[in-house]
């Protein structure tokens, strides 16, 4: 009989179900002896998120001891339950093959990669008895700390270790990160922060050189708001653009504004002068709430300052400001009359504009323009960050040794008349360790940081490395920097300690989140938290007075009894005991809602207004000079402060003299190369897969590195086709990307988003170390940057480097 396509269909499917019930109900001979599986063991674990500074809440879903999915926390207000593609990558730390496995201690050469397995015991005590020795000699002032990704109290508790210690030298990453935007928030509203922004009821947003969808803080939450903005409310808010590249946040948006790098300050005031000369500004909040937009005179001395009024109405007109930044004229004073009536309108900038050798400047005229528009603390616009009421800490116990070496200068000379305004100087520790520093560095502590990979002409830190007499690491990675250590004691990944974290400027309101171990520690690592209580605690006297607490949970629980004692927020209780069980059952504590127009908060100027004329910068260069006045006062010709503040301004290498040193201005950026040989400008860029630094070692990033060009697990160099086609480079081709400081070898790229006279390349790729994924594919720009700084601020310039491409 013929067998039709029915008819074996039909058979199929009797087939299938019959051998489905064989195996569902199988026959009662021997059924006494079969087993029930054991159902797995299956637990969701709080926790937060660690690949940015966002602090998404995250939900770990763990089977059998064992940590295998990870996702949003619907209930976390950052990111309500949504994660950006980093956020997922979690597995791939804890489970990365190359971790290191316990304490190690170097036995060849730096650099050599020998290395013995210690104890923790014999780690610990050979870190303690040379801090010991230090401190005997009376110089612990030689010890620094450089850190990076310091979450919740780890900052704090690093601070305190030095302080109690006796050393100034803690050396935080932000100053190759983005301090010209703190700086700026400390210039015009007396807080040195990042600001948080009201992104669901604005308007109108003018974006400078921040990566909004891609690689802005926080991500997940930036990523929620753009959709809110666009497509979940009756006014769909504009946004605007402003950089170099188009980026895929420049995609998304309205428009796209190319801009000569680093004028941005131009843009802001050629805006700033069509809004005051039209009158376009909120007249009530300038006049109630800013101080120095008209011109002022002193009480004290009598002498009349300038104003920003007049300032950007006389040096910043439309046309002249077309002429610096490549922005037409008419775009100009359209985009000035489209912010300043649209409220309300908010203008942000990051780090491709404040990252600048003019940094400061840059981000004080963008921010400015929200003090025009009046959209400084009120809904839609700017507001400042709200701490959560944790628990003070302790004083700090300081015997005469820590006195003594906590009034040396610090080795990075930040915050002295070489760099005005900086907290730390990350960027130039190879110099210092060189000998340009006020003394040698005996021993370095690193924490979640790799200046080896990260920083400008990084191979600066090739000789720099050979001079420190003494390392320690606390990285889980064989990193660039941790593999020329002498001792690494490696921390738990994020999985498996606990840590607290405090949101990054967002909300406005506090939020605090925690993380907790949800899975116990695969190898012999430790808490960094706990191994510097440890270390303290062995140093002893009153080092370890100054730490009570057992271990970094304890420490913990001490801080957040402020949250219990508080009676507000998501969770209230009757007992800390039942405080602490609920936070650890939800993963975050947070007090909504935020207070608008709470202008005490929010304005921290002597003024206790936003100011257009700096009095604190002012207040700082005078204070530098006077102490210039009294070392010279010595010698046979003594400086007047006129005399020394005009060093200070040459040293800092300040265009601006008198009162415009005080307003925000464009200062011209400095490019670093002759023109003629290098006639490109290098332009880096993160993407939503730069990890901070730690995405070269997941594969699930690699594979989605560079999806607007088609690169995998490889770098690129973006080029204008026109710019290409002139140096006869087609899409593809193996070129060299070089600098007055070397070259580098990748792949073109040929993309219309790139300006003719800018060439594009991310950042991420080109280690030399950090496990099988990340070692040796792609390259590092930061082999062929410049190492020139905006020294005002002490700040990175990323942006300065002359380049030429050609065939290799």
């Amino acid at each position: 009989m013929a067998l039709t396509r029915r008819a074996f269909l039909k058979v199929s499917a009797a087939t299938g179900a019959g051998t489905m019930l064989a195996t569902q109900f199988p026959s009662r001979k021997g059924a006494s002896q079969e087993k029930t599986p054991k159902a797995p063991e299956e637990r969701w674990v709080p926790n937060v998120c660690l690949q940015c500074p966002a602090g998404c809440g995250i939900l770990v879903r763990v089977v059998d001891g064992r940590a295998v999915k990870i996702e949003g926390n619907p209930e976390h207000p950052i990111n309500l339950g949504r994660l950006c593609p980093k956020g997922h990558i979690g597995l791939q730390i804890l489970y990365d093959p190359d971790r290191i496995k316990g304490p190690m201690r170097r036995v060849g050469a730096r650099g050599e990669g020998k290395w013995e397995r210690i104890s923790w015991d014999e780690a610990l005590d050979t870190v303690a008895k040379r801090l010991r020795g230090l401190r005997a000699k009376g110089e612990p002032h030689r010890l620094v700390v450089m850190s990076g990704r310091n979450r919740g109290q780890m900052g704090g508790l690093l601070d305190r270790f030095l302080d109690a210690y006796g050393s100034p030298n803690h050396v935080g990453h932000s100053s190759i990160c983005a301090d010209g935007t703190a700086q700026a928030h400390y210039l015009t509203q007396g807080f040195k922060a990042y600001a948080g922004y009201d992104w669901d009821n604005t308007n109108y947003l003018l974006c400078f050189g921040g990566g909004f969808i891609e690689a802005w803080r926080p991500t997940t939450r930036l990523l929620r708001a753009f959709g809110h903005m666009r497509r979940e409310r009756p006014i769909r808010a504009k946004i605007v653009q402003v950089e170099p590249r188009f980026s895929v946040t420049a995609a998304k948006a309205d428009e796209w504004i190319p801009i000569n790098p680093g004028t941005d300050a131009a843009l802001a005031l050629g805006i700033a002068h069509v809004i005051v000369k039209e009158e376009l500004y909120d007249q009530a909040f300038v006049a109630e709430h800013t101080f120095g937009f008209e011109g002022w005179v002193d009480e004290k001395t009598g002498k009349k300052h300038m104003g920003f009024k007049t300032l950007v109405l006389e040096q910043y007109p439309p046309k002249r400001v077309a002429e610096i930044t490549g922005v037409p004229e008419a775009t100009i004073i359209r985009l000035a009359r489209e912010f300043a009536t649209t409220p309300p309108a908010i203008a942000a900038g990051e780090r491709g504009a404040s990252m600048q050798t003019n940094g400061v400047y840059n981000r004080m005229a963008i921010h400015a323009l929200n003090a025009l528009v009046g959209s400084l603390e009120v809904s839609g616009g700017v507001i400042v960050q709200h701490g959560p009421p944790l628990t003070k800490w302790p004083e700090v116990v300081l015997d005469e040794i820590a006195k003594g070496g906590g009034k040396q200068p610090r080795i990075d000379y930040a915050g002295t008349k070489k760099y005005p305004l900086a907290g730390k100087v990350y960027q130039d520790m190879p110099e210092m360790i060189l000998g340009e520093g006020p003394y040698p560095l005996d021993t370095l502590l690193l924490y979640y940081t790799n200046p080896m990979f990260s920083t400008p002409d990084v191979r600066r830190w090739e000789k720099a490395i050979e001079k420190i007499p003494f390392i320690v690491s606390f990285s889980p990675f064989l990193d660039e920097t941790t593999a020329y250590a002498d001792l690494i004691l490696p921390d738990d990944t994020y999985l498996e300690r606990w840590h607290d974290d405090v949101i990054y400027p967002s909300l406005g309101y506090p939020v605090i989140s925690l993380r907790q171990p949800v899975v116990k520690p695969l190898f012999d690592t430790r808490n960094t938290g706990d191994a510097l209580i440890e270390l303290a605690k062995r140093i002893g006297g009153s080092v370890a007075r100054s730490f009570p607490w057992k271990d970094y949970r304890e420490l913990i629980r001490e801080k957040v009894k402020g949250l219990h004692e508080a009676q507000k927020g998501n969770i209230v209780a009757p007992t800390f005991d039942k405080f602490w069980e609920e936070f650890t059952e939800k993963g975050f504590w947070a007090a909504p809602p935020y207070k608008f127009r709470d202008w005490e908060h929010g304005f921290k100027t002597p003024s206790k207004r936003f100011e257009f004329f700096s009095q604190n910068l002012e207040h700082k260069l005078e204070e530098l000079a006077k102490k210039e006045v009294e070392k010279t006062k010595e010698k046979r010709k003594a400086l007047t402060e006129e005399q020394a503040l005009e060093e200070i301004l040459r040293g800092v290498q300040l265009k601006a003299r008198g009162d415009e040193v005080y307003l925000p201005h464009y200062e011209p950026i400095r490019h670093i190369g002759d023109p003629a040989k290098y006639p490109l400008l290098l332009n880096t860029y993160k993407l939503m897969t730069h990890a901070e630094g730690r995405g070269a070692n997941s594969p699930w990033l690699q594979e989605i590195l560079g999806v607007h060009v088609g690169v995998r697990w490889d770098s690129w160099v973006e080029i204008n086709p026109e710019t290409a086609k002139k140096l006869g480079i087609r899409d593809g081709d193996p070129v060299w990307v070089e600098s007055v400081v070397g070259k580098i070898k990748t792949r073109a790229k040929l993309y219309p988003g790139a300006m003719p006279q800018v060439v594009n390349m991310p950042f991420e790729l080109g280690h030399r170390a950090y496990g099988r994924y990340a070692k040796g594919r792609g390259v590092n720009p930061n082999e062929i940057l410049v190492h020139e700084n905006d020294r005002l601020g002490g700040l990175a310039g990323f942006f300065s480097t002359r380049v030429r491409v050609y065939k290799a």
